[in-house]
């Protein structure tokens, strides 16, 4: 039976409704707010833990308020009990992954990236395969790479240190999105599922799972109306 992701997708730019949202923050998240220098940067940290929030209380049947999150080595949330959740925000747009399992997601705006940066994370497999696309297509097959590696590194939990030239993963247009290659020191490739999240131009998602080898079923619950959002898997 396919693994369910229930995907929520919202915008992190309204000044009014991080006001609306602000009371679900705790203490410490809301003095985090506050010290951001830039107010675009407090608007969408507010607004960003507040539906976070205000999600995972409906999942679990708690106030927004009175959700009280763990914390691993590296910052990483958590809830005990579940569900497992993951939360990614690039551009001004928030993506939260949830389900009954360990997963990562990672959403990328599209940014001048130099050559350099994919020689030096990407493995020796998929430096190749990125140099192979044509100009006008490189960017788009860098950040399929990027965005599927570091959603994997996430799903593999926090604190877990894993160089990123120890996986690889496809990239080209139109390929599906797969894990071809694990150092068995990790686990092996073949249990792994991924997700490819094309999020209309110059934005990019991936999901990434560890599922034993079951299929991903994505299911999404919430998203702008102006969000165009095909998930491939």
């Amino acid at each position: 039976m396919p693994v369910t992701i229930a995907l929520y997708f919202w915008r992190l730019t309204s000044p009014a409704e991080a006001d609306a949202l602000a009371p679900h923050l705790s203490p410490d998240e809301a003095a985090r707010a506050a010290c951001f220098v830039f107010e675009r940067d407090r608007i969408a940290y507010r607004i960003g833990r507040g539906r976070l929030r205000e999600i995972l209380g409906a999942h679990t049947g708690e106030a927004p308020e009175a959700l009280r999150f763990t914390y691993g080595d590296h910052g990483k949330p958590a809830l005990p009990g579940g569900p497992e959740f993951n939360l990614s925000h690039s551009g001004g747009l928030a993506c939260l992954a949830i389900s009954d399992r360990v997963l990562g997601v990672d959403i990328e705006a599209h940014r001048e990236i130099e050559e350099g940066v994919a020689e030096r994370f990407f493995s020796p497999a998929e430096y190749a395969a990125l140099s192979a696309l044509p100009a006008s297509g490189w960017t788009d097959g860098f950040f399929r790479c990027w965005t599927r590696k570091e959603a994997v590194v996430k799903a593999m939990g926090d604190g877990l240190s894993i160089p990123l030239d120890r996986f690889d993963v496809t990239l080209g247009p139109g390929e599906p999105p797969r894990m071809t290659r694990l150092d068995p020191e990790h686990g092996a490739a073949a249990g792994w599922r991924l997700a490819h999240l094309d999020l209309g131009p110059g934005m990019t998602g991936a999901l990434a799972m560890e599922t034993g080898g079951e299929a991903l079923r994505i299911a999404l619950r919430e998203a702008p109306d102006d969000l165009s959002l095909h998930a491939s898997v």
